[in-house]
Formats: structure tokens, sequence, C-alpha cells
């Protein structure tokens, strides 16, 4: 990896990217694995011909997709943000797309500042495959109650501490109080989508409630017992990690 260097006269960029997970072991650069963020660094590195401090909005997991990632940087290049963007659409793999580009106060910070963000898991709830969508939603060929699973998830909604609903690794545990903003589920055709907005997400948050709701659809746990596994603060009460192929982190708000 390049060493990075403070620079003076440094302009704070905010960018915005969309990528397809399945190419990438996540946003954060790894030594023995392809991130979004050494994909990302190296296209901006081409343009700029150093390499800067990027700070991104979130931890995602390998696999998972973005329709809206931020990244915020203090670049000194010259460049304008409108030809930075088309320049990085250029350097970048077609996994990866800027969708805009522009210049925010120094003090902005792409992880800190954000108020929430929204996730959004796709289930393709058919007795078929669909070919087309593979490695973008869960193949589910078993019955889903979106009504039933929709009620259940309410009891997500408030600030509670989601230890039950955390993959604990080396990670230094910190505060596992998150406070969810609105859950909801809901059907088009055989596409279910799960979609949740918080102030933040622990390690896997979010594939957990989604596991946790697959269970209460398949009657291994209590459609009401939601409340009760919140506060066991225990993982092992909650259901099984979903797998990544259908998160997608859709929204960033700031």
């Amino acid at each position: 990896m390049q060493h990075i260097l403070p620079r003076d006269n440094l302009r704070n960029l905010l960018i915005t990217i969309s990528y397809d997970g399945r190419s990438f072991h996540g946003w954060q650069i790894q030594k023995n694995a392809l991130t979004v963020q050494e994909v990302f660094q190296n296209a901006l590195s081409k343009i700029t011909g150093e390499y800067y401090d990027l700070k991104g909005c979130s931890r995602t997991d390998s696999g998972v997709h973005a329709d809206m990632y931020c990244i915020s940087v203090k670049i000194s290049h010259p460049i304008e943000p409108v030809r930075l963007k088309a320049a990085l659409n250029r350097w970048l793999p077609d996994t990866v797309v800027c969708l805009d580009c522009k210049q925010v106060s120094d003090d902005f910070h792409a992880r800190y500042d954000c108020k929430s963000k929204q996730y959004v898991y796709k289930i393709w709830n058919s007795d078929t495959r669909n070919p087309f969508l593979n490695g973008y939603a869960l193949f589910y060929p078993y019955k889903l109650d979106t009504e039933l699973l929709n009620k259940a998830a309410q009891a997500f909604v408030g600030k509670y501490d989601f230890t039950s609903f955390c993959t604990l690794d080396k990670r230094e545990v910190g505060d596992m109080c998150r406070d969810v903003k609105h859950f909801e589920v809901e059907r088009d055709g055989k596409l279910v989508t799960m979609t949740v907005e918080a102030d933040g997400f622990l390690y896997n948050m979010v594939r957990i409630m989604v596991g946790t709701l697959l269970e209460i659809a398949q009657g291994k746990i209590q459609w009401n017992s939601i409340p009760n596994i919140i506060n066991q603060k225990d993982r092992s009460y909650a259901g099984a990690t979903a797998p990544p192929c259908g998160l997608y982190l859709n929204k960033v708000n700031y």
C-alpha cells in the first residue's frame, strides 16, 4: 500500500459511488483481497498522481452491494469536481460508478456526519430461480407471509441494545445501542424487500435481522419474540445470518 502524506491547500470533496459487491471483499482495504476502497484509491491516484486518505461512510461486507456509498477525501489537485467525476468513471472498473462529486466544508466527514443509513434486502420468493438475480437477491422458495413479517419487524423500531443482532469478532466492543427509525417488509410479485433505516448498524446487524424474520416465517421463532430476543443481549437467541447477496446500502442521509 502506498504511503499517504499530509498536504497543504486541501479541498474536501464528497464523492458518491455505486457498486456491484459480488466482485469485492467489502469496502475496506485488505492485504489479500480486492476491495472497493482499493480500486477507488487506484483510480483516484491515476488522475491526481497521488494517494489520499479516504473516509468511507460505512464498512460493507464481502458480496454486499451499494446503490449509494459516500466517500469524503481531501485533495490538493486542482481538478474541478465535475471533471473528477468523469475521470473517475474512465478509470474505475465496470462494477463501480461515480454518481456525484462536490466540494464540501473542511470539517465534513462521510462517516461521522451521517445522520442515518438505509439498507434494503432483496428476496426472490419463488419456486424457481431467477437467473438475472443470481448474486443480487436471495433465492427463497418457501412461503413468506409478508404481512406477518412486517408486523413482527416493527419490534425492531426504536433505540435498543442490539447485541443479539451483532456478530462479535475481534473488533473492540463499544456502544451496542442503535436507533432503528423504520422497518418495512413488502412484496412486489415474487420480489420481497426488507427496508431498514437507522442511525447506524452493528456488524452483520441487518443480515441477522433478516435471518431472524426468515426463521419466523419457518415457524422456528415465534413472530412476537423479537422484543425478548433484543432483551437477551445474546447472539444465540436470534436467527441465522442471511447471505450477503441480497443486501444493498441504499441511501445515506446527511
